[in-house]
């Protein structure tokens, strides 16, 4: 099922819609963030994706069918990989590899396949090389299924040009690997209180100065 944006009214903070920080990925040299938080479930289910330059400033907010496992910045198109997914809780292992326009805000569900798969991690090699790590298609009679996965590199020239639904099986095919479940949670809300925490002072009140310090420390507090 394909993600859609939706649009909320603003709290105090920016984040404050997002419920627990579960995970956080940046963008340095464009100045974004994006969170994904959890619902009253424990699923990542809303992410918002933030201007952080003087302060932060929700530029995007939408909600997943299914959590939110993995995202990852394009290094050069205006794009946001994620990576969502979940056990059915007795066979299959479904999710949604998504590409998320962040101009426009439209988001495109890439796997062909009706269960899609669940996706743990994303990382761009470069431009045109996305490595997906993604979670078995099944645990039947596969005893490592929860803690293993399959790894591919999915080459594209031109992300912002992949159609809906294009990436078969064959696309997806890779070798098994480890596949360790990590938690976020910690990281992203540390980066959050961070982006929320006024800036500390940095100098004395006029008029006042440290006990035994020069006029050199006392200038600079």
């Amino acid at each position: 099922m394909t993600s859609l944006p939706v649009d909320r009214p603003a709290g105090d903070s920016p984040f404050a819609e997002l419920g627990e920080p579960i995970l956080a990925v940046t963008a340095t040299r464009r100045q974004l963030v994006a969170v994904a938080g959890a619902d009253e479930y424990g699923g990542a289910r809303t992410v918002g994706v933030f201007d952080v330059t003087d302060r932060a400033r929700r530029r995007l907010l939408l909600e997943t069918h299914f959590p939110v496992q993995a995202m990852a910045f394009h290094p050069t198109l205006p794009m946001l990989a994620m990576g969502t997914g979940d056990y059915d809780g007795g066979y299959l292992f479904e999710g949604e590899l998504l590409l998320l326009d962040l101009d426009s805000g439209a988001v495109r569900s890439l796997i062909e396949h009706h269960f899609g798969r669940q996706v743990l991690g994303l990382e761009w090699l470069n431009d045109r090389d996305l490595r997906v790590l993604m979670a078995p298609p099944d645990d039947w009679k596969d005893t490592k299924a929860h803690v293993e996965g399959h790894v591919a590199v999915v080459s594209r020239e031109d992300w912002a040009a992949v159609r809906a639904r294009s990436l078969t099986e064959r696309h997806l095919a890779g070798p098994r690997v480890p596949a360790p479940r990590p938690d976020g949670r910690e990281a992203a809300r540390q980066l959050v209180a961070r982006l929320t925490s006024p800036p500390t002072r940095r100098h004395h009140p006029t008029g006042t100065r440290t006990r035994g310090a020069g006029p050199r420390a006392a200038q600079h507090g």
